[in-house]
């Protein structure tokens, strides 16, 4: 009876020991438990709180990106604006330039006749004259009379070719203005 007493305080310490034992494994894991949920908790909170800067950044890009798009297109609109205008401008001078070369082409022309109807008229006056010096030789008074006209009129027609000749030198003066002023709208960026 004294054996099996002392057998069973033993099996009785033993059991004792062996329950200590797991209670302190228990408290261990119970600790390490309640390491891992504050843990688990801050990284939930540093979960959360990445996700709300995520959210305002991504609100944020969204913003700058349509500001940029709407920048982007006002300055489109803007070089489009700006190109119409050259562009409009550009077929304004074309056209004025055109006009210019057709008047100064006209000029020519009207001075070329002016010329050769000049020369016709000093041909027929010379020979009037001296047809009239050979038949007229009573006439001197009339012959003088009508060698002063004609010399008047050689002298008006003079004066219009002058004036045709001053015309022509105006119309190429304007016509190189023009050309210069074509080359150098040419030259610029936004009209290439």
């Amino acid at each position: 009876g004294v054996f099996l007493y002392n057998h069973l305080q033993q099996k009785v310490r033993n059991a004792e020991a062996l329950a200590q034992k797991y209670k302190q494994q228990q408290e261990a894991l119970s600790a390490q438990l309640q390491v891992v949920y504050e843990h688990r908790s801050r990284l939930e909170r540093s979960l959360q709180k990445e996700r709300g800067e995520h959210k305002k950044t991504k609100e944020d890009f969204l913003v700058y990106k349509l500001e940029a798009q709407e920048a982007l297109n006002k300055e489109k609109q803007d070089s489009m604006n700006r190109y119409g205008a050259l562009s409009s401008q550009h077929k304004i001078l074309k056209n004025q330039h055109d006009d210019v070369k057709k008047q100064l082409l006209d000029l020519q022309l009207q001075h070329n006749s002016l010329k050769l109807e000049h020369r016709k008229s000093l041909e027929s006056h010379s020979q009037k004259l001296a047809q009239l010096q050979q038949e007229k030789d009573s006439e001197v008074t009339n012959l003088q009379d009508t060698v002063f006209k004609l010399r008047e009129e050689s002298k008006l027609l003079r004066k219009a070719h002058q004036e045709v000749h001053s015309q022509l030198l105006n119309a190429q003066a304007q016509m190189e203005e023009f050309r210069q002023l074509k080359e150098a709208l040419q030259k610029m960026p936004g009209l290439r």
